[in-house]
Protein backbone atom coordinates (compact mmCIF):
# COMPACT_ATOMS: atom_id res chain seq x y z
CA UNK A 1 0.00 0.00 0.00
CA UNK A 2 2.83 2.40 0.79
CA UNK A 3 4.26 1.79 -2.66
CA UNK A 4 0.96 2.80 -4.27
CA UNK A 5 0.99 6.04 -2.32
CA UNK A 6 4.53 6.79 -3.45
CA UNK A 7 3.86 6.02 -7.11
CA UNK A 8 0.11 6.28 -7.73
CA UNK A 9 -1.14 5.26 -11.15
CA UNK A 10 -3.93 6.94 -13.04
CA UNK A 11 -6.04 5.57 -15.87
CA UNK A 12 -7.41 7.91 -18.54
CA UNK A 13 -10.27 6.40 -20.53
CA UNK A 14 -10.93 8.79 -23.39
CA UNK A 15 -11.37 8.27 -27.15
CA UNK A 16 -10.52 11.87 -28.04
CA UNK A 17 -6.75 12.19 -28.52
CA UNK A 18 -6.74 15.88 -27.61
CA UNK A 19 -8.43 15.25 -24.27
CA UNK A 20 -6.15 12.27 -23.68
CA UNK A 21 -3.14 14.53 -24.04
CA UNK A 22 -4.57 17.26 -21.80
CA UNK A 23 -5.42 14.85 -19.00
CA UNK A 24 -2.17 12.94 -19.31
CA UNK A 25 -0.18 16.16 -19.11
CA UNK A 26 -1.95 17.35 -15.96
CA UNK A 27 -1.79 14.00 -14.19
CA UNK A 28 1.85 13.42 -15.15
CA UNK A 29 2.78 16.86 -13.83
CA UNK A 30 1.19 15.80 -10.53
CA UNK A 31 3.51 12.81 -10.30
CA UNK A 32 1.15 10.07 -11.47
CA UNK A 33 2.06 7.32 -13.91
CA UNK A 34 -0.64 7.48 -16.56
CA UNK A 35 -2.13 4.57 -18.49
CA UNK A 36 -4.52 5.24 -21.36
CA UNK A 37 -7.48 3.45 -22.89
CA UNK A 38 -10.04 4.46 -25.51
CA UNK A 39 -12.78 1.84 -25.10
CA UNK A 40 -14.33 -0.53 -22.56
CA UNK A 41 -12.16 -3.47 -23.59
CA UNK A 42 -8.83 -1.68 -23.33
CA UNK A 43 -9.92 -0.09 -20.03
CA UNK A 44 -10.71 -3.50 -18.55
CA UNK A 45 -7.33 -4.78 -19.69
CA UNK A 46 -5.55 -1.92 -17.91
CA UNK A 47 -7.64 -2.40 -14.77
CA UNK A 48 -6.80 -6.11 -14.64
CA UNK A 49 -3.09 -5.57 -15.17
CA UNK A 50 -2.43 -3.43 -12.10
CA UNK A 51 -4.24 -1.31 -9.50
CA UNK A 52 -4.89 2.39 -10.08
CA UNK A 53 -5.43 5.16 -7.58
CA UNK A 54 -7.45 7.32 -9.96
CA UNK A 55 -9.46 6.89 -13.16
CA UNK A 56 -10.70 9.75 -15.35
CA UNK A 57 -13.40 8.42 -17.66
CA UNK A 58 -15.20 10.04 -20.56
CA UNK A 59 -18.91 9.23 -20.70
CA UNK A 60 -19.02 8.78 -24.47
CA UNK A 61 -16.51 6.35 -25.95
CA UNK A 62 -18.23 5.96 -29.30
CA UNK A 63 -16.25 8.45 -31.38
CA UNK A 64 -18.94 10.64 -32.97
CA UNK A 65 -21.90 8.84 -31.38
CA UNK A 66 -23.07 11.39 -28.77
CA UNK A 67 -25.67 8.94 -27.43
CA UNK A 68 -22.93 6.52 -26.36
CA UNK A 69 -22.67 5.98 -22.59
CA UNK A 70 -19.92 3.37 -22.40
CA UNK A 71 -18.25 5.42 -19.68
CA UNK A 72 -20.92 4.22 -17.23
CA UNK A 73 -19.93 0.63 -18.03
CA UNK A 74 -16.30 1.51 -17.36
CA UNK A 75 -17.33 2.92 -13.97
CA UNK A 76 -18.88 -0.46 -13.17
CA UNK A 77 -15.71 -2.25 -14.30
CA UNK A 78 -13.65 -0.02 -12.00
CA UNK A 79 -15.78 -1.06 -9.03
CA UNK A 80 -15.47 -4.71 -10.04
CA UNK A 81 -11.74 -4.93 -10.77
CA UNK A 82 -10.25 -2.05 -8.75
CA UNK A 83 -12.62 -1.00 -5.92
CA UNK A 84 -10.02 1.25 -4.26
CA UNK A 85 -9.71 3.34 -7.42
CA UNK A 86 -11.44 6.73 -7.31
CA UNK A 87 -13.28 7.42 -10.56
CA UNK A 88 -14.07 10.81 -12.07
CA UNK A 89 -16.58 10.97 -14.91
CA UNK A 90 -15.83 13.61 -17.54
CA UNK A 91 -18.49 14.46 -20.08
CA UNK A 92 -19.41 16.99 -22.70
CA UNK A 93 -23.18 16.60 -22.66
CA UNK A 94 -24.47 14.54 -19.72
CA UNK A 95 -28.03 15.22 -18.56
CA UNK A 96 -28.89 15.69 -14.91
CA UNK A 97 -30.24 12.13 -14.81
CA UNK A 98 -26.95 10.70 -16.12
CA UNK A 99 -24.93 12.78 -13.66
CA UNK A 100 -27.06 11.57 -10.74
CA UNK A 101 -26.86 7.99 -11.97
CA UNK A 102 -23.07 8.13 -12.24
CA UNK A 103 -22.86 9.18 -8.59
CA UNK A 104 -25.56 7.04 -7.00
CA UNK A 105 -25.53 3.88 -9.14
CA UNK A 106 -22.10 3.65 -10.76
CA UNK A 107 -19.83 4.84 -7.96
CA UNK A 108 -18.30 7.95 -9.52
CA UNK A 109 -16.47 10.25 -7.13
CA UNK A 110 -17.72 13.27 -9.05
CA UNK A 111 -18.97 14.24 -12.50
CA UNK A 112 -17.35 17.10 -14.42
CA UNK A 113 -18.53 18.86 -17.56
CA UNK A 114 -15.94 19.48 -20.26
CA UNK A 115 -17.52 22.87 -20.96
CA UNK A 116 -16.67 23.92 -17.38
CA UNK A 117 -13.20 22.34 -17.34
CA UNK A 118 -10.44 24.41 -15.75
CA UNK A 119 -6.93 23.05 -15.27
CA UNK A 120 -6.42 24.59 -11.85
CA UNK A 121 -9.73 23.31 -10.50
CA UNK A 122 -9.20 19.86 -11.96
CA UNK A 123 -5.71 19.81 -10.44
CA UNK A 124 -7.14 20.62 -7.00
CA UNK A 125 -9.91 18.03 -7.37
CA UNK A 126 -7.39 15.32 -8.22
CA UNK A 127 -5.20 16.37 -5.31
CA UNK A 128 -8.09 15.99 -2.90
CA UNK A 129 -9.14 12.68 -4.44
CA UNK A 130 -5.65 11.27 -4.00
CA UNK A 131 -5.63 12.43 -0.38
CA UNK A 132 -8.63 10.24 0.39
CA UNK A 133 -8.07 7.02 2.31
CA UNK A 134 -8.97 3.89 0.28
CA UNK A 135 -12.75 3.77 0.05
CA UNK A 136 -14.99 0.94 -1.14
CA UNK A 137 -18.13 0.76 -3.28
CA UNK A 138 -20.50 3.66 -3.86
CA UNK A 139 -20.86 4.88 -0.30
CA UNK A 140 -17.70 7.01 -0.27
CA UNK A 141 -18.26 10.62 0.70
CA UNK A 142 -16.85 13.44 -1.39
CA UNK A 143 -14.51 16.11 -0.05
CA UNK A 144 -14.25 18.61 -2.89
CA UNK A 145 -14.18 22.33 -3.00
CA UNK A 146 -16.57 24.37 -5.11
CA UNK A 147 -15.66 23.91 -8.76
CA UNK A 148 -18.87 24.95 -10.47
CA UNK A 149 -19.38 28.46 -11.81
CA UNK A 150 -21.48 30.73 -9.62
CA UNK A 151 -22.41 33.36 -12.14
CA UNK A 152 -26.01 33.39 -10.92
CA UNK A 153 -25.06 33.64 -7.25
CA UNK A 154 -25.64 37.00 -5.53
CA UNK A 155 -22.81 38.57 -3.58
CA UNK A 156 -24.86 38.94 -0.42
CA UNK A 157 -24.50 42.74 -0.18
CA UNK A 158 -26.94 44.11 -2.72
CA UNK A 159 -28.78 47.37 -2.21
CA UNK A 160 -32.46 47.34 -1.18
CA UNK A 161 -33.65 47.82 -4.76
CA UNK A 162 -31.58 44.85 -5.97
CA UNK A 163 -32.91 42.17 -3.59
CA UNK A 164 -33.63 39.12 -5.74
CA UNK A 165 -36.83 37.12 -5.75
CA UNK A 166 -36.95 33.33 -5.77
CA UNK A 167 -33.56 33.21 -4.08
CA UNK A 168 -32.45 29.72 -3.02
CA UNK A 169 -29.53 28.79 -0.76
CA UNK A 170 -27.97 25.45 -1.82
CA UNK A 171 -25.64 23.86 0.74
CA UNK A 172 -23.76 20.68 -0.15
CA UNK A 173 -20.09 19.73 0.26
CA UNK A 174 -20.19 17.67 -2.95
CA UNK A 175 -19.39 19.76 -6.04
CA UNK A 176 -21.29 17.40 -8.35
CA UNK A 177 -24.51 17.69 -6.36
CA UNK A 178 -24.14 21.46 -6.11
CA UNK A 179 -23.86 21.47 -9.90
CA UNK A 180 -26.92 19.23 -10.35
CA UNK A 181 -29.14 21.16 -7.93
CA UNK A 182 -28.01 24.52 -9.29
CA UNK A 183 -28.75 23.49 -12.86
CA UNK A 184 -32.26 22.29 -12.01
CA UNK A 185 -33.16 25.34 -9.94
CA UNK A 186 -31.71 27.80 -12.44
CA UNK A 187 -33.70 26.23 -15.27
CA UNK A 188 -36.82 26.55 -13.08
CA UNK A 189 -36.27 30.29 -12.73
CA UNK A 190 -34.62 30.47 -9.30
CA UNK A 191 -31.52 32.47 -8.42
CA UNK A 192 -28.94 30.40 -6.59
CA UNK A 193 -26.37 30.97 -3.87
CA UNK A 194 -24.04 27.96 -3.63
CA UNK A 195 -22.27 26.97 -0.40
CA UNK A 196 -20.09 24.02 0.53
CA UNK A 197 -19.88 24.35 4.33
CA UNK A 198 -21.82 25.27 7.43
CA UNK A 199 -19.81 28.42 8.09
CA UNK A 200 -20.22 29.74 4.56
CA UNK A 201 -23.97 29.03 4.55
CA UNK A 202 -24.51 30.61 7.98
CA UNK A 203 -22.80 33.78 6.81
CA UNK A 204 -25.17 34.06 3.85
CA UNK A 205 -28.20 33.38 6.06
CA UNK A 206 -27.19 36.24 8.32
CA UNK A 207 -26.78 38.65 5.41
CA UNK A 208 -29.72 37.84 3.16
CA UNK A 209 -33.37 36.81 3.19
CA UNK A 210 -33.80 33.60 1.19
CA UNK A 211 -37.00 32.06 -0.10
CA UNK A 212 -35.78 28.48 0.32
CA UNK A 213 -32.79 26.48 1.54
CA UNK A 214 -31.73 23.12 0.06
CA UNK A 215 -29.40 21.40 2.52
CA UNK A 216 -27.36 18.20 2.69
CA UNK A 217 -27.28 17.11 6.34
CA UNK A 218 -23.76 15.63 6.06
CA UNK A 219 -21.47 18.65 5.77
CA UNK A 220 -18.42 17.26 7.53
CA UNK A 221 -15.12 17.60 5.66
CA UNK A 222 -13.73 14.49 7.37
CA UNK A 223 -15.11 12.11 4.77
CA UNK A 224 -17.11 10.13 7.37
CA UNK A 225 -20.51 8.70 6.58
CA UNK A 226 -22.29 9.86 9.73
CA UNK A 227 -24.52 12.91 9.99
CA UNK A 228 -22.81 15.58 12.07
CA UNK A 229 -24.43 18.42 14.00
CA UNK A 230 -23.66 21.08 11.40
CA UNK A 231 -26.53 20.04 9.13
CA UNK A 232 -29.06 20.18 11.96
CA UNK A 233 -27.74 23.52 13.18
CA UNK A 234 -28.15 24.90 9.68
CA UNK A 235 -31.77 23.72 9.62
CA UNK A 236 -32.34 25.55 12.92
CA UNK A 237 -30.80 28.77 11.61
CA UNK A 238 -32.91 28.62 8.47
CA UNK A 239 -36.05 28.05 10.52
CA UNK A 240 -35.18 30.98 12.78
CA UNK A 241 -35.02 33.14 9.67
CA UNK A 242 -38.41 31.89 8.50
CA UNK A 243 -36.95 29.97 5.55
CA UNK A 244 -38.45 26.59 4.53
CA UNK A 245 -35.77 23.92 4.18
CA UNK A 246 -35.59 20.98 1.81
CA UNK A 247 -33.14 18.25 2.84
CA UNK A 248 -31.41 16.34 0.02
CA UNK A 249 -29.18 13.73 1.64
CA UNK A 250 -27.33 10.59 0.65
CA UNK A 251 -26.48 9.23 4.09
CA UNK A 252 -29.37 10.03 6.45
CA UNK A 253 -30.94 7.11 8.31
CA UNK A 254 -34.70 6.92 9.02
CA UNK A 255 -34.06 8.14 12.57
CA UNK A 256 -32.04 11.09 11.29
CA UNK A 257 -34.70 12.01 8.75
CA UNK A 258 -37.38 11.82 11.44
CA UNK A 259 -35.26 14.09 13.63
CA UNK A 260 -34.92 16.59 10.78
CA UNK A 261 -38.72 16.75 10.54
CA UNK A 262 -39.68 16.71 14.22
CA UNK A 263 -36.90 18.64 15.89
CA UNK A 264 -35.53 20.91 13.18
CA UNK A 265 -38.53 21.83 11.04
CA UNK A 266 -37.51 20.41 7.66
CA UNK A 267 -40.21 20.89 5.04
CA UNK A 268 -39.26 17.71 3.15
CA UNK A 269 -36.44 15.15 2.92
CA UNK A 270 -35.33 13.57 -0.37
CA UNK A 271 -32.76 10.80 -0.77
CA UNK A 272 -29.98 11.19 -3.32
CA UNK A 273 -30.08 7.48 -4.14
CA UNK A 274 -33.66 7.83 -5.40
CA UNK A 275 -33.35 11.37 -6.73
CA UNK A 276 -35.89 12.37 -9.37
CA UNK A 277 -35.87 15.80 -11.01
CA UNK A 278 -39.68 16.11 -11.22
CA UNK A 279 -40.13 15.18 -7.57
CA UNK A 280 -37.43 17.61 -6.54
CA UNK A 281 -38.83 20.56 -8.51
CA UNK A 282 -42.38 19.80 -7.40
CA UNK A 283 -41.28 19.71 -3.76
CA UNK A 284 -39.40 22.99 -4.20
CA UNK A 285 -42.55 24.61 -5.63
CA UNK A 286 -44.68 23.22 -2.80
CA UNK A 287 -42.26 24.56 -0.19
CA UNK A 288 -42.35 28.02 -1.75
CA UNK A 289 -46.16 28.02 -2.12
CA UNK A 290 -46.69 26.81 1.42
CA UNK A 291 -44.35 29.46 2.75
CA UNK A 292 -46.09 32.26 0.87
CA UNK A 293 -49.62 31.12 1.71
CA UNK A 294 -49.00 30.59 5.41
CA UNK A 295 -47.08 33.80 5.99
CA UNK A 296 -48.84 36.86 7.36
CA UNK A 297 -45.97 38.97 6.15
CA UNK A 298 -46.59 39.00 2.41
CA UNK A 299 -47.29 42.72 2.54
CA UNK A 300 -43.67 43.35 3.48
CA UNK A 301 -40.84 43.84 1.03
CA UNK A 302 -37.91 41.42 1.09
CA UNK A 303 -35.75 43.93 2.95
CA UNK A 304 -38.50 44.58 5.52
CA UNK A 305 -38.75 40.83 6.10
CA UNK A 306 -34.99 40.74 6.67
CA UNK A 307 -35.26 43.53 9.23
CA UNK A 308 -38.18 41.83 10.98
CA UNK A 309 -36.37 38.47 11.09
CA UNK A 310 -33.41 40.13 12.80
CA UNK A 311 -35.74 42.00 15.13
CA UNK A 312 -37.15 38.68 16.38
CA UNK A 313 -33.62 37.73 17.42
CA UNK A 314 -33.57 40.61 19.89
CA UNK A 315 -31.22 42.75 17.82
CA UNK A 316 -31.02 46.50 18.32
CA UNK A 317 -31.29 48.97 15.45
CA UNK A 318 -27.50 49.22 15.38
CA UNK A 319 -27.14 45.41 15.26
CA UNK A 320 -29.56 45.22 12.36
CA UNK A 321 -27.76 48.00 10.53
CA UNK A 322 -24.42 46.24 10.94
CA UNK A 323 -25.75 42.89 9.68
CA UNK A 324 -27.52 44.37 6.65
CA UNK A 325 -24.85 46.99 5.86
CA UNK A 326 -27.32 49.87 6.07
CA UNK A 327 -27.59 52.97 8.27
CA UNK A 328 -29.54 53.34 11.54
CA UNK A 329 -31.89 55.80 9.84
CA UNK A 330 -32.62 53.24 7.14
CA UNK A 331 -33.45 50.67 9.83
CA UNK A 332 -35.83 53.14 11.49
CA UNK A 333 -37.50 53.81 8.14
CA UNK A 334 -37.99 50.06 7.56
CA UNK A 335 -39.38 49.56 11.08
CA UNK A 336 -41.87 52.39 10.58
CA UNK A 337 -43.06 50.74 7.33
CA UNK A 338 -43.28 47.36 9.07
CA UNK A 339 -45.38 48.77 11.92
CA UNK A 340 -47.76 50.44 9.49
CA UNK A 341 -48.20 47.37 7.26
CA UNK A 342 -48.72 45.00 10.21
CA UNK A 343 -50.96 47.46 12.08
CA UNK A 344 -48.82 47.44 15.21
CA UNK A 345 -47.22 50.20 17.27
CA UNK A 346 -44.38 48.50 19.16
CA UNK A 347 -41.40 46.27 18.49
CA UNK A 348 -42.88 43.59 20.75
CA UNK A 349 -46.11 43.52 18.77
CA UNK A 350 -44.17 43.24 15.50
CA UNK A 351 -42.14 40.36 16.94
CA UNK A 352 -45.37 38.61 18.00
CA UNK A 353 -46.69 38.92 14.45
CA UNK A 354 -43.43 37.53 13.11
CA UNK A 355 -43.53 34.52 15.45
CA UNK A 356 -47.10 33.71 14.38
CA UNK A 357 -45.95 33.88 10.78
CA UNK A 358 -43.11 31.40 11.28
CA UNK A 359 -40.18 33.44 12.61
CA UNK A 360 -39.22 31.78 15.92
CA UNK A 361 -37.63 34.23 18.34
CA UNK A 362 -34.00 33.79 19.32
CA UNK A 363 -32.28 35.83 21.98
CA UNK A 364 -29.35 37.89 20.77
CA UNK A 365 -25.91 36.75 21.85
Amino acid sequence: MSELREKPRALVVEDDRSWQQILEEILSDMGLEVDKADCIESAVTELQMQPHRLAVIDLSLGKYDHTNQDGLCVLDEVRLHDPNCIAILLTGYATVEIAVSSLTEHGAFTCLRKSNFRRSEFHELVRQALAQAPLLETTRRHDTETTVPQANAPDGRQADSEIAENLVLVVDDDASWRNILSELLTEAGYQIQLCSSFGEALGHLRRRAYDLAVVDLALSSTGKHSIDQEGYRLLDNARQSGIPTLVVSGTASPDEIERAYKEHGAFACLEKQAFDRRTFLQTVAEARDSHLKSSELNVLTDREREVLALLTRGMTNKDIADVLFITNNTVKRHLKAIFEKLSVHTRAAAVAKAINAGFPTTSAE
